[in-house]
């Protein structure tokens, strides 16, 4: 019994330590966005439809992302279920708490403008909330013994293929959520000719193949022996850089930047959005 009980407190205090590191993984990875003039003011005027389907979006997101990096280890939907809304509550929480002390939030708001700010914010946060159990947790005592039996690193759980394509959406949207919102996208828009656009293209495949092959980061992947080196490029990197660019569309048009410009400005935002969302991507595959 007395073994029994400990177990259980044992389980508690790791699933309360997650808690803590969710908030802190909501603060450190959603502040830039709650600090920005541009995201407080999509969220008062920006069509409800759009802001309704990006939180409907945000729930299986959530829910498979537990799946990976959630506030403890999950064996059924159930238990991913109950993370994606614990990170989504925190997302909300600390959403609210930033914007009222910042003075963002104020008495004399519609409640149509708050609960529009409020819903908006927590989209990054609770995302941010989710990675805070990869980013901030530290290694379990079972992890300790597997590196002192032997030399090699903790062992990381495998990844399928949509999986792995699931993680580069997810950084994608992640870090497009951080600059999709401002103008200066459309402004760019009309600054670069189409050779800037072939430049940003190839320098973003270079970039996202490089952060995972080629520059030996903490997380990167080593190709197969025998396996011909353009075989990842166009299994992994051209897959991700096109959905690197349909999250990057998706966003230009949730926060209402393609709206009455020509379909050349939409592509050329798409392109320049695209080139952090070829990073996110990327990233995503190394430390989730």
């Amino acid at each position: 019994m007395a073994i029994a009980t400990t177990r259980r407190d044992f389980d508690k205090s790791k699933f309360f330590a997650g808690i803590a590191r969710g908030i802190a993984g909501a603060l450190l990875f959603a502040l830039p966005m709650l600090m920005t003039m541009e995201m407080w003011e999509l969220g008062v005027y920006m069509d409800r439809s759009r802001l309704l389907l990006l939180l409907l979006v945000n729930i299986p997101l959530l829910i498979i992302l537990s799946d990976r990096v959630g506030f403890e280890e999950t064996s059924t939907w159930r238990q991913a279920i109950r993370d994606a809304s614990i990170a989504y509550a925190l997302g909300i929480v600390s959403s609210t708490l930033i914007l009222v002390a910042m003075g963002v939030i104020k008495q004399d708001q519609s409640a149509h403008e708050i609960i529009g700010m409020i819903a908006l914010q927590a989209v990054p946060a609770s995302i941010g909330a989710m990675l805070g159990r990869s980013q901030l947790g530290g290694q379990s005592d079972d992890d300790d013994d597997k590196d002192d039996d032997d030399d090699d690193p903790v062992h990381e759980r495998e990844t399928s293929y949509a999986g792995e394509l699931f993680l580069m959406a997810v950084g994608a949207l992640f870090l497009n959520l951080n600059v999709a919102p401002t103008e200066e996208m459309i402004l760019l828009s009309y600054k670069m000719t189409p050779w800037h656009a072939l430049i940003i293209i190839a320098a973003s495949l270079a970039v996202m193949h490089s952060f995972v092959y080629a520059l030996s980061f903490k997380g990167s992947h080593d190709l197969a022996e025998g396996t011909p080196s353009w075989h990842a490029f166009v299994r992994f990197t051209l897959p991700g850089y096109l959905i690197a660019g349909l999250i990057s569309a998706y966003c230009l048009w949730t926060f209402h930047r393609t709206d009455d410009i020509g379909s050349t400005q939409i592509l050329m935002a798409v392109v320049i959005l695209s080139f952090p969302g070829a990073i996110g991507a990327a990233a995503a595959r190394l430390i989730l």
